[in-house]
């Protein structure tokens, strides 16, 4: 079989450039996207210079890195972007729709510490609670020192479970043997929440709770904490105090068959060949027959339902007179809540911690502390979290706005870029700064 030449390599990639650019070009006119709610000047955006994350969007799915995407923009709760752009798939050539689903992967995050924080409202428990008062299958867990079982200083508590400073970990790093042990439970393929929590049990404890930021399977106990707490599973929870309040008609631990076309393929980055790969088969959980809700990463949304769970935050915690959390829980939510000995100590894990320089942690989402070491344009008090396929949604409460990006791509090493060049993008076309509403 003849070795393909470097001239021949080159007229592929210039053909799978061509055929990119001609996808894009072709599908743009065909992709009704929502029209936005009015004139982006009226709430201090300008409309010329906001055709930039448009063209942001484009220039990643013609170089091969996105395969489509959808994003959204509104200030003083009025849309003033909403597109889609490329194609559901590698493998599938439709044009991506604005209602088209995605994997939400850590984004599902917040969501569940919103429901914690419903049961909290309602006196069910307090932040400093020990987890074990509510899951005691999780009471012996200890430390892991030279080999030599060790019991915990203090035990794990609800709070730190929102903060990931629990002392879990999530299996990633396999070099430590409790990152093994981890891995080895296989917790992700457990049947439901009760099983995944007897497993968790028998594992040892990362870090000593308390003591160190490190990104964790801390919000998958706390959705179990929500099935233990309500009586019901966290899929019927969900659905009944949250989705359905807010209208939320597109989220899901488990799409209806009758929606399954408009799911978005998922896609890989193949190191080896340097671009992204249709994902293969059996390495994602089915998006249909899931019985384990996993709190950490296991619905689908729209970019659509997304935001309305976003302007529920932005609002204070209600969305057109339906009421979710007090105002005062959500402002308590999306304070820093990390001392700085805490948080540095698990930062200088970044990226493998995922919080950006100039950000802490609150319950449930990331928060910016001080915009200017966060390497972009950034708010004060900006409050965001994103899924591991590179979604990201974040909420600036001093400009008073909300912005979500929905793609597919798992293992990307330009993630970051991503996610920094959209917000370029979305703050370089405001015109007036400030969050009162004109």
């Amino acid at each position: 079989m003849m070795q393909p030449t470097s001239a021949t390599l080159c007229d592929i990639e210039s053909m799978k450039a061509t055929v990119f650019l001609f996808l894009s070009l072709l599908a743009t006119p065909m992709q009704a996207a929502e029209p936005a709610n009015l004139d982006p000047e009226t709430v201090g955006f300008s409309s010329a210079r906001l055709t930039r994350v448009t063209e942001f969007v484009d220039r990643e799915i013609i170089a091969g890195r996105l395969a489509g995407a959808v994003t959204m923009i509104a200030r003083h709760g009025q849309i003033v972007h909403f597109e889609s752009a490329g194609q559901y798939g590698l493998e599938d050539d439709r044009p991506l729709g604005t209602d088209a689903l995605f994997r939400l992967f850590s984004m599902t995050k917040p969501i569940t510490t919103v429901a914690a924080m419903i049961l909290y409202e309602e006196g069910a428990f307090h932040l400093g609670d020990p987890i074990a008062k509510y899951l005691p299958e999780l009471g012996e867990m200890s430390l892991l020192i030279d080999g030599e079982q060790v019991a915990p200083n203090t035990p794990m508590t609800i709070e730190q479970l929102m903060t990931h400073s629990a002392g879990l970990t999530n299996g990633w790093h396999i070099e430590h043997p409790v990152e093994r042990a981890y891995r080895d439970a296989a917790l992700q393929k457990s049947p439901d929440l009760d099983t995944f929590i007897k497993t968790l049990g028998t594992l040892p404890l990362r870090f000593e709770p308390g003591t160190r930021y490190h990104y964790s399977v801390a919000t998958d106990v706390l959705g179990a904490l929500v099935e233990r707490l309500s009586g019901q599973t966290l899929e019927q929870f969900l659905h009944e105090r949250i989705f359905e309040p807010l209208g939320m008609r597109d989220t899901y631990f488990n799409v209806p068959a009758e929606k399954t076309d408009r799911l978005a393929s998922d896609h890989l980055w193949d190191a080896e060949s340097q671009q992204i790969v249709p994902m293969p088969e059996g390495l994602l959980p089915p998006p249909s027959g899931v019985t384990l809700f996993s709190g950490g990463g296991g619905l689908f949304s729209t970019a659509k339902d997304y935001w309305r769970f976003c302007e529920m935050l932005r609002r204070g915690g209600q969305l057109e007179g339906i009421r979710i959390l007090g105002p005062k829980t959500v402002q308590a939510m999306t304070m820093a809540r990390l001392t700085p000995d805490v948080r540095d100590n698990g930062a200088k894990e970044y990226p493998a911690s995922h919080l950006y320089p100039g950000q802490s942690f609150g319950l449930g989402f990331g928060v910016i502390t001080d915009p200017a070491q966060s390497q972009v344009i950034s708010s004060q008090g900006e409050y965001s979290w994103g899924g591991i396929a590179n979604t990201k949604f974040w909420v600036d409460p001093e400009e008073d706005l909300v912005v979500i990006l929905m793609t597919q791509v798992i293992g990307a090493p330009y993630g970051d870029r991503l996610r920094f060049d959209l917000k370029v993008a979305t703050y370089q076309a405001l015109s007036t700064l400030g969050s009162s509403n004109p």
